[in-house]
């Protein structure tokens, strides 16, 4: 029996052929009284066209959203200072622990204000928060390879970033770019050790983005090795039992209140001191 693993390329030419015979036999004959009629050919088929080339991931190419520049260099400027035992990595979501927050309060939660938690449970450490809202793999990638790897030798490292990618990449883009981020890391800091947090669920459970981020999760646990890369995902405590977010942890759906900055930082605090003996 035949095989029909035809690539689609293939495939297309076939049917152009078969098209183009199909054509030369219902057209008509040459008339009776020209003897020197010269025969009806079929037209020549196209020529297949060739596969495009596959995109670029962008996830992996650094690149610094200009907007980020200002942010980027106080950030470069306060690793060339050094003397910074934890190192916070990642987007608008790890930037907002020193934000006060905005917005009337639900239930006592702050929108968007991280600050007063971090000082609660951060406080004591020297800690470089270099976080900056909006940015990618690839901006972070961009930011350490341009100073913010250099400088110092933090002892622990919370990384976690992918979420802004998710508009225009898939998720095996993103997780390659997460896991570029973390060898970036190794490489800069080979002492230290990574807290690698699972990217916080976002959105409504049956939502695209949602599946996405799961689907993200799914790859990069494999990054954790028990060694120097430490994997863990505290998404199922921003949830309630029916896998919406209460807006009183995440009043958008996305950043943490000042609750959600709690959930955050009772499920961290302990493993990011013991990272660092």
């Amino acid at each position: 029996m035949l095989s029909m693993k035809i690539k689609i390329p293939t495939l297309a030419a076939i049917l152009v052929l078969v098209a183009g015979a199909a054509k030369a036999q219902t057209a008509p004959a040459a008339a009776s009284g020209s003897s020197n009629a010269a025969p009806i050919q079929p037209a020549a088929a196209p020529a297949a066209q060739a596969p495009a080339p596959p995109r670029p991931n962008s996830a992996i190419i650094p690149s610094l959203n200009p907007g980020f520049r200002h942010a980027h260099s106080n950030n470069v400027e306060i690793a060339k200072k050094g003397d910074i035992d934890v190192l916070f990595m990642g987007d608008s979501i790890t930037d907002w622990w020193r934000n006060g927050g905005r917005g009337k309060p639900i239930n006592d939660a702050i929108p968007y204000g991280g600050k007063a938690v971090f000082e609660k449970y951060f406080g004591t450490l020297k800690v470089a928060n270099f976080g900056i809202a909006g940015d990618t793999t690839q901006g972070v990638l961009y930011r350490l390879q341009d100073g913010e790897g250099q400088g110092y030798n933090p002892k622990a490292i919370m990384l976690m970033i992918g979420t802004n990618n998710t508009g225009g990449n898939s998720p095996d883009e993103i997780a390659l770019g997460v896991a570029d981020v973390v060898f970036e890391l190794r490489k800069d800091f080979p002492d230290a050790k990574i807290l690698l947090l699972g990217i916080f669920p976002r959105s409504g459970p049956t939502t695209r983005v949602r599946a996405q981020i799961a689907d993200i999760n799914k790859i990069i646990q494999h990054l954790h090795d028990g060694r120097h890369v430490f994997y863990m995902d505290i998404g199922s405590k921003f949830l309630a039992d029916d896998g919406t977010i209460p807006h009183e942890i995440m009043s958008d759906g996305l950043h943490p209140t000042s609750k959600g900055y709690e959930i955050w930082a009772q499920a961290v605090h302990d493993p990011l001191v013991a990272l660092m003996k």
